[in-house]
């Protein structure tokens, strides 16, 4: 692997302490590559410091190192990564000697760490995906190749980074190398700070490994969604139809799209959804208002919080909302929001559902249609305008819509 026009890519959070001697030690390493330090959220002078080290620095809002890297890989320029933790000590530069794709740092030693439940997992992961054997699943040194990097980015969120890169660069069909290096980083202790770690850890990786969406940024997330479904049963059905949209979806947007295309998840949806509310409602009006009300929290849903803050104001309109709906909300708001995770389809149409099963069984039968005639006009406005850009244009409602979310 080359070295021309190499980037290397550090993510840190509250590293002041150490940073200073990592910037200095790689630019000695790689005197002809960027140092590109991404400051994921620190509270400490981390940015300040690195950039006196003489790197460039990029500055984000806590999100997590998956997202940290996939938006700082498109500040760099073309050419090849190396991928170094903020607290590493020791040489990559054999990374780059090798000829593989993707070249892993194994350390020689291990110092700490748990009772490798993740790692073991991490192992096992890989294995069953692509019957590959990784000794340091986990390791976050990694140099990239040009190929490689277009392969593998926009990369898993959070911890589960590491291992995701490597099931995509092999589904890819590139070439993976673990090179056996002389490194040291601050080990992780067995105690709670370390055990709450290594828990963040595995559930990143678990989640890598189920149903990925991408956002309105381009970050590729976790699809939670489903957790909507497992918490109210009833909506269960709905929130499946919702997952295989997610899952399979081509590029049609709105009703008029998917009707014109014919055979799409978005049609398979549009008749799942009403059949199965027209089962359980037996009414008519019932199955439209589900329907309908399935489709608004889906239009909304192209910003993170936006449905979740719509369903949480229609709840206490209703009053009558399930606790395990309400419950699945409550915990995905944090998430949702600083895009960790997303809602999707299965996520924002499931609570729609829920929505609409609780007007059925609150409203008179002139409310129902009167709730149906004006969440078919919120449809048919959103066909023609983007609902999205109304919200961002009107003074109060953006400043709600805002509320809690990440910045740019």
């Amino acid at each position: 692997m080359s070295e021309a026009g190499l980037t290397i890519l550090v993510v840190a959070r509250d590293e002041e302490a150490r940073i200073e001697t990592t910037v200095t030690q790689l630019r000695r390493l790689f005197p002809g590559a960027q140092v590109l330090v991404v400051d994921d959220g620190s509270h400490d002078a981390t940015a300040h410091v690195a950039a006196t080290a003489g790197a460039r620095v990029l500055r984000y809002p806590r999100r997590g190192k998956g997202q940290a890297l996939t938006l700082a890989e498109r500040e760099a320029p073309p050419g090849p990564l190396l991928l170094c933790d903020a607290d590493l000590r020791g040489d990559l530069r054999p990374l780059l000697e090798s000829d593989a794709d993707v070249a892993v740092a194994a350390f020689a030693r291990r110092r700490g760490g748990g009772f490798g439940l993740a790692k073991g997992t991490a192992r096992r992961l890989i294995a069953l995906a692509c019957d590959f054997e990784a000794r340091e699943p986990l390791s976050g040194q990694r140099a990239l190749s040009e190929r490689a990097r277009t392969e593998c980015f926009p990369l898993a969120a959070g911890f589960g980074v590491e291992t995701r890169m490597t099931v995509d660069a092999l589904r890819a069909r590139l070439e993976v190398e673990e090179v056996e290096l002389e490194l040291e980083h601050r080990p992780t202790k067995r105690d709670a700070s370390g055990f709450l770690h290594r828990g963040r850890q595995l559930r990143d990786i678990l989640l890598a490994f189920g149903p990925q969406g991408t956002n309105h940024r381009g970050l590729r997330l976790p699809l939670a969604g489903w957790i909507v479904g497992a918490a109210s049963p009833s909506v269960a059905p709905v929130a499946l139809l919702g997952l295989a949209d997610d899952l399979w979806s081509g590029d049609e947007r709105g009703f008029r799209a998917h009707l014109r295309s014919g055979r799409t998840t978005g049609v398979l949806k549009l008749v799942g959804i009403s059949a199965y509310a027209l089962l359980r409602t037996r009414s008519l009006s019932g199955a439209l208002l589900v329907a309908l009300a399935a489709n608004a929290l889906n239009q909304l849903d192209t910003r993170p919080g936006r449905a979740l803050k719509a369903f949480g104001a229609a709840s206490l309109l209703l009053r009558r909302t399930p606790g395990g709906a309400l419950a699945a909300a409550v915990l995905l708001a944090p998430y949702d929001l600083r895009e960790m995770a997303m809602l999707g389809d299965s996520g924002s149409n499931a609570l729609g559902a829920v929505l609409g099963f609780s007007s059925v069984e609150w409203f008179s039968r002139r409310q129902r249609w009167s709730a149906t005639a004006a969440l078919a006009g919120l449809t048919v406005l959103g066909e023609r305008r983007s609902l999205g850009a109304l919200i961002e244009g009107t003074p109060l409602v953006r400043e709600l819509d805002a509320l809690g979310r990440q910045p740019a």
